[in-house]
């Protein structure tokens, strides 16, 4: 069956024709079309390079047959035959021939790297009746019996659905008579026994033999293909990414060459850097006599890629100089994959390379320097969200450390959690709040989301190009591969760590860094906030292509310093109530909540007002010569007291325990009633925000008075202090004008009687859809706007963040109802256009209007684009996602990131 489409569709090019999709006014549009790995194999056909012949069908055609409900759009079948067609002519052999039998590889792409995401299928073509031609033409029946029983398991578990594990446990089950340690020292015989088995498994679990008809075998593998662009792992990671759903993944059929096929033949990924630390040195490795999918999935540990050298020293000297022709040519890092087939090279693949965020800095700061690309184009190549790992936890070097094993350093940073031998019972376990480490003999691509809930990965097999290595660094997670002393007993969530027995839910600490691993808890500490040398050099060159400022939220004077560190050009949010929590002033607090007239409040505000003095002074100091937006009280005041539920059974068991009448009794009694006075059925829409300042001004009194008299004591010993203050939750311009005439009048009593002179500005924090639609009656008292795009989202919305994200918004997600968590990614749609319409009015009335945003949006790269697009002034996060807020708005500015 297939689906009605234009008939002049092209879905299917072959590696000679893909360059013909290049286009200057659109420099995507061939990897858009072809995926990554079609465009490069297209590119390197065209520079002469030893690449095997195929073709590549389209992301389009992935996505037709999406629209169509799972079947070829019409035209690809004939397309697909016709580009076969070619492709026996180009190698002289013919699909399906016992004599001279074609065999193809199937391989998905994306047009971004999803490495190990989607599925991939070699030596098809086999059969009962091939396999025998293959063991003629090549006079070696092993290798022969060794690549069928490959495709039997690939086909089986990729498009038939039946799991892998039942095939590898029959290789086990087969290499103990035989007396062979490795799948190379398993005999042609074993493997030709093996294949009937695998056939039964076939037979067991579908009712049907294996298809033996090779046109069926690759229609069935081009559709597995197809069908896992929505796989679970896939979706996890494009949701972990951030990749749209929309793009779909090409297909790529190529001619087999072969690695399996002696000493003088092999496989190997490689870099053309070292993806850890960006040094100029080829980076990889190399597995004798194997396939591909052996050096990703760590079924043997391999060799370095210089021990290449050793063997095969022109075949060596051959890809040192392809490498670096293809680095030259996209100027930038490649993640090469090849093959050597008795001593002929053939490339593969050739992608832009995952690497650490360390290594994308220096790598960027390198290509500079060799002249291969311009600044503007260095700051382009980083992702913002990247940075991140770059304030990754380590091990506190005071701790006492006995190293259980090493393993291979395969992804940066240190964890430590509850080990879980499963993808499953990592997620679980991350639900319940435990942090765990994804302990495997190797990972799979169907672990990924276990891997997204795990802190670090340990891995028993493996190397620096496995599949754990990978998608770990991809992660920014931790992750140790290759661990010899490591025995994985899965079905008893147990295993062996040199000489200790460890099981599910013990300690462990992992070192990406050092491939350190460690039985216990140990203590990890943060980086230094203070940017190394190399990071500072990048980040200065993002500063000189961004407009948006970048400001941080910080509520305490260590963290304004971290933020100035990092690069803060102000503080956009401090909150003052993080300030009441703190153990010495809650019994003030609890004075002042309880308080029944305003005079007893004013005296118990003017204890509290010396400890909020000294909080201000203290950030004002830090930030000297920047702006410090503080918001005045925003949360009900029932936060600050016990919960209902917890004074019910206290007063309970005081009057059972010490009786009505005790002193305690009454005193718990009586904060008991205030609290069940000020219990709202949805303290959300209730008495906080501006509203609890105009009910009881004399609150955010005090809190202006601390402000400025703080401001004037450090004007006047010289520095220069620079306060805003900002009003919350304004919806009205009533509400904007009563506070701000309150601020100004005490603001004003205080520079007087101090004879101080200092500029300020009086602004609001934007947070409900009714601001943003009275913006030029709000300009008309404030000074400046700040989105606080969290309490925006939820009043647009009517979620409650709390409730929302824990329950009904993973299914939105799962469903797609949400394309994104809206508290991760700014909604553009709604939230966004309120947005633009308070810019508007507010700079409407009020010409040169200063705008920012101060939600955790503030550190969201797409979000930053967007404020920089709003043509906000500057965009304000938490300190620790201040140089990513900077990456992010030079990406802005000079368009690659939209």
């Amino acid at each position: 069956m297939t689906v009605q489409a234009a008939k002049d569709t092209k879905y299917v090019y072959s590696f000679q024709e893909g360059e013909a999709l290049r286009a200057p006014a659109e420099p995507n549009a061939m990897r858009n079309m072809l995926g990554g790995k079609g465009a490069g194999l297209a590119e390197m056909t065209a520079a002469g390079l030893p690449v095997p012949s195929g073709f590549t069908i389209t992301t389009e055609a992935c996505l037709r047959f999406y629209e169509a409900g799972g079947v070829f759009p019409d035209g690809l079948q004939a397309q697909i035959d016709g580009a076969m067609g070619e492709l026996e002519t180009r190698t002289g052999k013919t699909f399906g021939s016992v004599e001279n039998p074609l065999l193809v590889s199937v391989r998905s792409g994306a047009r971004v790297s999803m490495p190990g995401m989607m599925d991939t299928i070699l030596n098809l073509g086999l059969n009962d009746a091939t396999v025998g031609g293959l063991a003629s033409l090549t006079s070696n029946e092993r290798f022969a019996w060794d690549a069928y029983r490959r495709f039997v398991m690939m086909y089986s578990s990729v498009v038939l659905g039946i799991d892998k594990e039942r095939f590898e446990e029959e290789i086990d089950d087969a290499k103990a008579p035989a007396g062979a340690a490795t799948d190379a020292e398993v005999d042609a015989p074993t493997w030709r026994k093996l294949v009937g088995r695998f056939k039964a498994i076939v037979r067991e679990s579908t009712g049907r033999e294996f298809p033996q008809d090779v046109h069926e075998q690759l229609r069935g593998a081009i559709e597995a293909v197809f069908d896992s662009w929505n796989s679970k792992r896939a979706v996890d990671y494009r949701r972990f990414n951030r990749f749209s759903d929309d793009w779909g993944t090409a297909v790529n059929v190529m001619e087999m060459v072969f690695g399996n096929m002696g000493d003088d033949s092999g496989t190997g990924v490689a870099f053309t850097r070292n993806p850890n630390t960006g040094e100029r040195a080829l980076f990889g490795e190399y597995l004798t006599n194997a396939q591909g999918e052996d050096v990703v999935a760590g079924i043997r540990t391999p060799e370095k890629i210089a021990d290449l050298a050793k063997h095969q020293p022109k075949v060596y000297e051959q890809f040192q100089e392809i490498a670096g022709r293809l680095e030259r040519h996209y100027r930038d890092v490649q993640d090469l994959e090849f093959t050597v087939e008795r001593g002929k090279l053939f490339m593969l693949q050739t992608r832009s390379a995952k690497r650490t965020a360390e290594a994308a800095v220096k790598i960027a700061l390198d290509l500079v320097k060799e002249g291969l690309i311009d600044k503007r184009r260095a700051v382009t190549m980083v992702g913002a969200n990247s940075l991140d790992q770059l304030f990754h936890s380590r091990i506190d070097p005071a701790a006492e450390i006995v190293v259980a094993c090493k393993g291979l350093n395969a992804s940066p940073g240190a964890a430590c959690g509850r080990i879980v031998f499963s993808a499953e019972d990592a997620v679980e376990w991350r639900e319940r709040g435990n942090k765990t480490i994804l302990v495997r003999t190797e990972t799979t691509p169907d672990d990924v989301h276990g891997m997204i809930a795990a802190e670090g990965v340990l891995t028993a097999k493996g190397g620096a190009t496995s599949h754990a290595a990978v998608v770990a660094r991809g992660m920014g997670k931790p992750c140790v591969a290759g661990c010899d002393a490591l025995q994985v007993d899965r079905r008893n969530k147990a295993a062996m760590l040199g000489s200790q027995e460890l099981h599910e839910g013990d300690w462990i600490t992992i070192d990406g860094t050092t491939g350190n691993v460690v039985v216990g808890e140990l203590s990890l500490i943060r980086p230094s906030s203070k940017l190394p040398e190399w990071l500072a050099t990048f980040l200065s060159w993002a500063d000189e292509l961004r407009r948006l400022q970048v400001w941080a939220n910080a509520d305490t004077p260590e963290d304004a310093v971290k933020a100035r560190e990092l690069g803060a050009q102000g503080i956009g949010l401090c909150r003052t109530e993080h300030m009441f929590m703190q153990q010495e002033r809650l019994p003030i607090v609890h004075r002042m909540i309880l308080a029944e007239t305003a005079h007893e409040r004013a005296a118990a505000l003017a204890q509290l007002l010396p400890f909020q003095r000294d909080d201000f002074s203290g950030i004002l100091l830090a930030m000297d010569g920047l702006p410090v937006t503080i918001r005045l009280l925003d949360p009900p005041l029932h936060e600050f007291l016990p919960s209902l539920e917890q004074l019910l059974v206290e007063t309970t068991e005081l009057r059972l325990t010490k009786g009505p009448g005790s002193a305690e009794y009454q005193a718990k009694e009586t904060l008991l009633a205030r609290v069940r006075q000020l219990h709202e059925q949805n303290p959300m829409l209730g008495l906080r925000v501006c509203r609890l300042g105009i009910v009881f001004p004399e609150i955010y009194e005090m809190q202006v008075r601390a402000i400025f008299e703080a401001a004037c004591a450090l004007k006047r010993a010289g520095r220069d202090p620079r306060p805003d203050v900002m009003i919350p939750g304004v919806g009205t311009q009533e509400e904007m004008q009563l506070t701000r005439e309150a601020a100004k009048r005490t603001a004003g009593e205080v520079l007087a009687q101090r004879g101080v002179t200092l500029a300020y500005r009086i602004g609001t924090m934007i947070e409900l859809p009714r601001a943003c639609v009275v913006a030029d009656e709000l300009a008309g008292y404030a000074e400046f706007f700040s989105f606080g795009t969290n309490d925006l989202t939820q009043t647009t919305y009517g979620y409650s963040r709390d409730d929302a994200e824990g329950s009904f918004i993973p299914v939105y997600l799962e469903k797609r109802i949400l394309k994104e968590d809206p508290f991760q990614v700014l909604d553009r749609r709604g939230v966004g256009e309120l947005m633009q319409q308070a810019v508007q009015l507010g700079r409407g009335a009020r010409e040169g209007l200063k705008i920012g945003i101060c939600g955790e949006h503030g550190g969201d790269p797409g979000s930053v684009a967007f404020c920089d697009r709003l043509g906000l002034d500057y965009v304000s996060c938490s300190p620790y996602r201040v140089p990513i807020a900077r990456l992010a708005a030079a990406q802005a500015a000079t368009g690659a990131l939209s």
